[in-house]
């Protein structure tokens, strides 16, 4: 049952502006004896999944016990994250809590708008900082009002949603007979759509006649090794990770049309717009990217001009969850769908499903699929994928907290 609140109060929480735009009243009222708790503390928990991998979960704290979780991981790029990467990062996030700090956690909109600068200042590093911080108050924000997040930010469409496992980081070796098995695992799973990146050895300036370099094949060996394993009923997708200039792009797109690819992800860096619909009017696939970029702004060119039909914001990334609504309602207006990009933690996935769950162009999210078998444990309740999809959850917030024991056993 609603509480009931004084018109003060309830005039006090709509004060926000950032709620009082998107909540409706009653949740308004539920929320708002919130303002009384304040941000006391901010944690970074490094947790090592794997020799490459570790995933930078948040976790900001309240007077009144409360806890609200974000990711910051992949803001140094692939390549991995040391204890002094994670300092770093530490050093970072005090920096925008400091901005916060003894406020209520409903001051999302304050918070926005004092980092902004910050964060467009800082590359992806700050980026990544700044949304997680965002991502952790909106986890707040619903508890305080004991709904899901999605209802702050209007509702949901759907109950759960499609998932595509992304193959590329569990696969060893990555040989067209490794990337093979891993498909025919994904499958087996469950999943009936994929992604693998397999032209990772590629480098342009290496080669005098690059499209006949052997990485370039061999990343199409291993994308027919694929197909042929796990048949025609299932969505492929192949990720070029920015490697490529438009010829090749092109090229190497004509070649792999008999592989039937659902898209074809980021052949160059999704800042060139210009040689990104250049690519798209040159080839028959579709083409999806978007997986760094910051604010609506950084994806307006994209949506606007076509280039893609599939965008991919990820909210660790983009500025967090009212800034992914934000590029996905004006992709809307352009005929785009969203496709969030997550291949990192379960915290990151938590925090999308939040908006997927009311997304209308949503198409599929992702999943860093077959890193360790711990994965989804520890998250509490356990992630869990049915059929190639996720439940969309009905507790408040983001409606997981962390697994404390496995929290302890695999801390950077």
């Amino acid at each position: 049952m609603t509480p009931l609140v004084s018109r003060r109060h309830f005039l006090t929480a709509a004060g926000t502006g950032l709620l009082a735009a998107t909540v409706p009243s009653s949740l308004l009222a539920a929320a708002s004896p919130g303002r009384a708790d304040r941000l006391t503390r901010i944690e970074l928990l490094p947790i090592r999944a794997t020799e490459r991998t570790v995933w930078l979960f948040v976790r900001l704290h309240t007077a009144s016990g409360l806890s609200g979780l974000g990711e910051a991981s992949d803001a140094f790029g692939y390549a991995g994250t040391s204890r002094a990467d994670a300092a770093r990062m530490q050093a970072e996030l005090n920096a925008y809590f400091s901005l916060v700090e003894g406020r209520s956690p409903l001051d999302i909109a304050f918070y926005r708008s004092a980092g902004l600068a910050r964060a467009k200042a800082g590359g992806l590093f700050a980026a990544t900082a700044y949304s997680a911080i965002e991502q952790a108050l909106w986890d707040l924000a619903g508890q305080l009002a004991g709904q899901p997040t999605y209802n702050l930010l209007g509702g949901k469409v759907r109950d759960r949603l499609p998932v595509y496992a992304n193959i590329n980081r569990a696969t060893k070796p990555r040989t067209p007979a490794g990337f093979a098995a891993s498909a025919r695992r994904a499958v087996a799973d469950g999943f009936r759509a994929l992604k693998l990146a397999p032209f990772d050895g590629f480098k342009r300036a290496d080669f005098p006649r690059p499209s006949q370099a052997q990485p370039v094949l061999d990343g199409i060996d291993c994308i027919a090794a694929v197909r042929d394993a796990v048949g025609a009923d299932v969505q492929v997708m192949v990720d070029a990770h920015s490697l490529f200039d438009v010829p090749l792009s092109i090229e190497v797109a004509h070649r792999l049309l008999p592989y039937q690819l659902s898209w074809y992800e980021e052949p160059v860096a999704p800042e060139l717009v210009a040689e990104t619909v250049a690519i798209r009017r040159g080839i028959r696939q579709e083409m999806a990217g978007g997986e760094t970029l910051f604010q609506l702004q950084g994806f307006s060119a994209l949506s606007e001009s076509r280039g893609v039909e599939v965008i991919m914001p990820d909210v660790k990334h983009c500025g967090g969850l009212l800034e992914l609504t934000h590029i996905a309602a004006h992709a809307a207006l352009h005929g785009v769908a969203v496709a969030p990009h997550c291949p990192s933690g379960p915290v990151c996935s938590a925090a999308s499903i939040q908006v997927c769950a009311g997304m209308p162009n949503f198409r599929l999210l992702e999943l860093q699929w077959g890193e360790v078998p711990w994965r989804g444990e520890i998250l509490t309740p356990p992630e869990t994928y049915v059929h190639g999809e996720i439940a969309v959850p009905t507790g408040p917030g983001f409606g997981v907290a962390l697994n404390e024991d496995l929290v302890t056993k695999y801390r950077l």
